[in-house]
């Protein structure tokens, strides 16, 4: 009988080498083993009329003989056990799963950084931002986040927040007309990878191998974070991982989103065999990457008394023009970042005044209800699509605990 580690073995050739859907070679693992053929090595050398006595399809058979062969050549190629590469410890050293992983963590980390607000609450209470829904959204799943999955480092909770938005996004084209989908997900695209609820919304996760982070500190400046308990984390049997509860001290390490769409456009193929990429696959997962979803809250957020102000007089000539053209686009620049600021400031004070009184799903959950409360109204339907309204942060404020609720009506 296989042992576990061998099995693992077999099932990341089929899948990953040889591109056969995971569930199809889950289902022929009895037969395999019945035929020895439990490894490429032993697959490479039987023939192709025995492979298609357990793969009935001859492409697929094929497809199989040949990754076979490839790998077996390949490790006899391969550094031989003498060589520094072999040494269990340089086997052992995670390799990394982004390029983004391959940047010191620390360093790379302190790029993403956000704009930070230093005004007072009842400063705060004064401002009314514009924009769509989108982005307010990618700003509530941020900052709730860093409350129940404190342990992913800002790269991470920039990359899982995105991946709430676009499902969001492609789940309400698809429901209004404007998309025809299915989603890549109800397709089945991504099955295999981990699974983490966020905003009440399952999204598909990958582990960051060789991004080793530590919090700066501790806890951010919004105050002591809740400690993650009840979430969903990642292992990654397979190379790619399976789903598992994480625990309250459970596994800690960052994770990225996947972006299944994108999953889906790159690696669609017309027969159910060749869909390969719906299991794990030798070839890097298209992810949501923090720098998009960084840049597009720091464009976001207009000031309400500036969205739609009229530009003033022409200047005389062109080149004043232009001076003027580059001295507000600007201040345009550094407005949106302040209200960027403002706003994660303010979404910061409401997480926090519920922080030690929820659990993690369930703050969570209300994370959800709260963003509904204050999300801009715009028109139903596809005229409503993208529209922008304003958002009071005395609204988000509004939402807070407040100090004598814990006696008088407990969560």
């Amino acid at each position: 009988m296989l042992s576990a580690a061998d099995l693992q073995a077999l099932l990341r050739f089929l899948s990953q080498d040889a591109k056969i859907p995971l569930a199809s070679a889950m289902g022929k693992v009895k037969e395999l083993e019945k035929a020895e053929l439990t490894s490429p090595q032993t697959i490479s050398k039987t023939p192709l009329t025995k492979l298609q006595t357990i793969f009935t399809d001859e492409k697929a058979a094929k497809q199989i003989l040949n990754a076979a062969k490839r790998v077996t050549k390949k490790r006899a190629g391969g550094p031989s056990s003498d060589s520094p590469s072999s040494s269990p410890r340089a086997s052992k050293k995670p390799k990394p799963t982004s390029p983004h992983d391959t940047l010191d963590p620390r360093a790379y980390e302190s790029s993403l950084a956000l704009p930070t607000s230093n005004l007072s609450l009842p400063d705060l209470s004064a401002i009314t931002i514009h924009t769509n829904r989108a982005p307010l959204l990618l700003a509530f799943a941020l900052t709730t986040l860093a409350y129940t999955m404190p342990s992913q480092p800002l790269s991470s909770r920039l990359s899982l927040a995105q991946g709430v938005v676009s499902a969001n996004s492609k789940t309400k084209a698809i429901s209004i007309g404007l998309d025809k989908g299915p989603a890549a997900e109800r397709e089945g695209w991504g099955e295999g990878q981990p699974v983490v609820r966020v905003l009440g919304r399952d999204i598909r996760v990958m582990r960051r191998e060789g991004h080793a982070w530590e919090a700066a500190g501790g806890a951010t400046d919004g105050g002591e974070r809740a400690a993650g308990q009840g979430t969903q984390a990642a292992s990654q049997a397979l190379g790619a991982g399976e789903p598992q509860r994480r625990g309250d001290a459970g596994d800690d390490a960052a994770l990225w989103a996947v972006d299944l769409e994108a999953l889906k456009r790159a690696r669609a193929a017309p027969a159910p065999e060749a869909r390969a990429a719906r299991a794990p696959s030798a070839a890097p997962l298209p992810i949501y990457t923090p720098e998009s979803a960084r840049t597009y809250l720091l464009k976001a957020f207009d000031s309400s008394a500036a969205a739609g102000a009229p530009s003033g007089a022409s200047p005389a000539s062109a080149a004043a023009a232009a001076a003027a053209a580059a001295t507000a686009a600007a201040a345009a620049k550094r407005r949106r970042e302040e209200n960027l600021a403002h706003l994660l400031a303010a979404l910061d004070a409401l997480c926090a005044s519920w922080a030690s009184t929820l659990g993690t799903a369930d703050l969570d959950a209300r994370a959800w209800a709260w963003y509904v409360r204050v999300r801009p109204e715009v028109e139903a339907g596809p005229a409503g699509w993208g529209g922008k309204g304003d958002v009071r942060l005395a609204d988000v404020l509004g939402l807070r605990r407040e100090e004598g609720e814990r006696g008088a009506r407990g969560t």
